[in-house]
């Protein structure tokens, strides 16, 4: 079967935003849903498009983390419940809200995400266990992230860097729980929206899928710095594309 072109740049897209999200725990949604509101996607269909396909992505990512050893357990079950809720709330309030009313917002707070995945580069990260108001990160990260389209990781996984938890356990835990973040998402997105777009969740989920084993494995062998300038660099100029374009400006 012949792939067309759309479907293998959405593979393409899928395969480099799970390798960054799986080696660093942050960006898969955060790049995605850049890419899809600079191509003119509105707001809650990129949302809910990303999290449909990270459903697979991420299930595929936790199950990887798992078999390296990367998920701190404890760390896991105090994050879960508060992302849950968070994410169904963040979804619900995303739906209700027209599309051009937030798509500058939406920008302008994928902007701030760039900004602070460069920004914890340039932190020392002294290594201890991270144990308060985690419940609380997880509710919050996860309602950002259901409303923007992506989040998770710029928030949770940085905070908890920022605060000094071990780097590896952190984005193994922080994509384990993820997977559970976007099923909460899509399920109200579905009862809500419904879900179309097909082509382009099939392809960032093949891609996802694809590259999760990968990013699994790379997170105990890279320097995350770098790769957390690049990342946050595409995420600001997409941003800030976006944001251009809604007003007219280019």
């Amino acid at each position: 079967m012949e792939l067309s072109p759309e479907l293998l740049q959405y593979i393409a897209i899928g395969i480099a935003a799970q390798l960054i999200d799986g080696a660093l725990g942050m960006a898969y949604g955060v790049t995605a849903s850049s890419l899809l509101l600079g191509l003119g996607v509105p707001p809650a269909v990129a949302s809910a498009t990303v999290h449909t396909a990270e459903c697979f992505t991420t299930g595929a990512s936790a199950a990887s983390h798992h078999a390296f050893g990367n998920i701190d357990k404890r760390l896991f079950r105090k994050l879960l419940l508060p992302a849950i809720v968070g994410a169904g709330i963040g979804a619900y309030l995303l739906s209700s809200i027209p599309g051009e009313a937030i798509r500058p917002w939406v920008a302008a707070y994928l902007l701030l995400m760039g900004v602070v995945i460069i920004v914890k580069v340039f932190r020392a990260f002294p290594s201890r266990e991270v144990a308060s108001h985690v419940g609380p990160l997880g509710f919050f990260g996860a309602l950002i992230d259901a409303m923007g389209g992506g989040g998770w990781g710029p928030i949770v996984a940085s905070n908890l860097l920022a605060r000094g938890n071990a780097f590896r356990l952190t984005v193994g835990t922080v994509n384990a729980v993820e997977f559970f973040v976007t099923l909460t998402a899509s399920l109200v997105f579905l009862f809500t929206l419904g879900i179309s777009h097909w082509q382009v969740i099939l392809g960032l989920a093949a891609g996802g899928v694809i590259a999760a084993p990968f990013g699994a494995w790379l997170v105990k062998r890279i320097n995350p710095r770098p790769m957390l300038i690049v990342v946050g660099l595409v995420v600001i100029g997409l941003s800030v594309r976006t944001l251009l374009k809604h007003y007219g400006l280019i």
